[in-house]
Order: structure tokens, then sequence, then C-alpha cells
């Protein structure tokens, strides 16, 4: 059963936020890392995910509702642990009175994004070298 968590980018959880997103964004997606950290998670809400004490997932909040750095460790995917990262962050934002929430979801998950109530805008733009599309969803 996974435990999820609404956490800071403390001390505590820090090196497990940074372990998952390495793995992911720095390794696998081969993003730079001076653009995967931007300086901005200490000021972010952070959902951690941990299953079976091994923490396999995370995703990041800004106080303007911009949802990010949605990552799942590749053993773990396909569980809905993703979906429940991205739900959390909508429940928090709800509760913190947020009117909305938006995100720039990498192309390849835009359906998956959609099936969480997420509707594109704009136009695709590029981001670390990958294409992304603008999409957002009203909480009013």
């Amino acid at each position: 059963m996974p435990d999820l968590k609404i956490v800071a980018f403390d001390s505590e959880n820090q090196p497990h936020i940074r372990a998952i997103r390495d793995a992911v964004f720095i390794e696998e997606q081969n993003i730079n890392p001076a653009l995967e950290f931007d300086g901005l998670d200490g000021l972010a809400l952070h959902a951690l995910v941990v299953v079976n004490g091994v923490h396999v997932g995370t995703g990041r909040m800004l106080d303007d509702g911009h949802i990010g750095r949605i990552a799942i460790l590749r053993d773990h995917r396909g569980r809905g642990l993703g979906a429940g990262v991205v739900l959390a962050l909508i429940e928090e934002a709800a509760r913190l009175g947020y009117p909305r929430v938006y995100l720039g979801a990498q192309t390849h998950a835009i359906d998956f994004y959609a099936k969480l109530g997420f509707t594109p805008f704009g136009e695709t733009f590029m981001d670390a070298g990958i294409p992304h599309l603008a999409m957002e969803k009203s909480l009013a």
C-alpha cells in the first residue's frame, strides 16, 4: 500500500526527492541538472510516495498553483502512483483556496493529465529540449 504525503523540501525529504528526480529526469531524460533543480524547490509543496519503505515518486506545486516535476521511478510506473501525486497536489491547492492549477505536460503525457481533468491551452513549447503543452484545471 503506497504512503503519499505532502512534505517540505527539508533536510528529511530533500535527499529522497532529489534521488527520484535524478533518476527520472537527469538519468532517463538527460535533462541538465541546472534546469531540473531550478532553486524553486524550497518555495514549493512536494508530494512524496513511499512503497514498502522505498521512496518511489514525487511532484511539486509552487504557490501560484503550478504543478510540476511529477516523477515515478521506472519500476513503479503503471500503478496509479503518478495520478495519486497529481491528485494530492490538486487537493492541497483546493484546500489552500487556489482558483486553478496548471502545468506544462510533456506531450507524451497529455492524455494522462486530460484524464485527471486538465485541459490544454496555448501552443506546444520546448522546455529542456522536450516538447510540452500547457494545461490547466479550474478549482472554482
